[in-house]
């Protein structure tokens, strides 16, 4: 149980996929302005994650390694991810129109988020087993969650800010980006110290 934690906590505060391992940047920067789309999409992400792990780990396990094709391990993962991305595309079009139409084309790019396919990917390399790749994914669409509604708090705040003429627009969204970035540094000793490096 304490290991679940240990992954868990890891993966949201410490391990971050967008503020530690810069991955999913894309969605990040371009759907934060609102928070209802940040949640929105964050929500998508975290289900997505989910299922990916929950689809690409038996192929792996059970089909790549036994007959050898772990080379096209990148090539199936994208194939699972965008059919599953296509999958939420369709029920939030059908079932929740207004948020299917405020995410517009950041919905279809979860597809080639990195962020999703890299929790399949290192979820293997980490040697994890099925429930720890299952809690790792979860602990990182979290982590993205956290991630997205923090910067979407950041960012509306910016809206009312006076910013000099300079730093206007995508300058001061990374100088913001990478001051929020590094406030998750903070978190590094944590698991250390509650878990004794467990």
């Amino acid at each position: 149980m304490t290991n679940f934690i240990i992954i868990l906590l890891s993966a949201v505060f410490i391990n971050n996929y967008v503020l530690s391992k810069f991955l999913g940047i894309c969605p990040f920067l371009g759907v934060s302005k609102k928070l209802d789309s940040a949640a929105g999409m964050s929500l998508a992400v975290i289900f997505v994650m989910l299922m990916a792990t929950a689809v690409t780990f038996p192929i792996q396990k059970y089909l790549l390694e036994p007959n050898g094709l772990e080379y096209l391990q990148t090539i199936v993962f994208i194939l699972v991810i965008a059919s599953l991305v296509q999958l939420v595309e369709i029920v939030l079009k059908k079932y929740i129109p207004s948020l299917h139409k405020s995410l517009g084309v950041y919905l279809p790019l979860i597809t080639t988020n990195c962020a999703v396919l890299g929790v399949t990917i290192l979820n293997i390399d980490a040697g994890y087993n099925f429930a720890e790749a299952m809690v790792n994914a979860l602990g990182s669409g979290l982590g993205f969650f956290l991630a997205m509604v923090m910067f979407s708090g950041v960012r509306s705040t910016m809206e009312t800010s006076d910013i000099p003429e300079s730093f206007k627009g995508l300058p001061i969204t990374l100088i913001a980006a990478s001051i929020t970035s590094l406030s998750f540094m903070g978190f590094g000793g944590i698991i250390e110290n509650l878990f004794g490096g467990a």
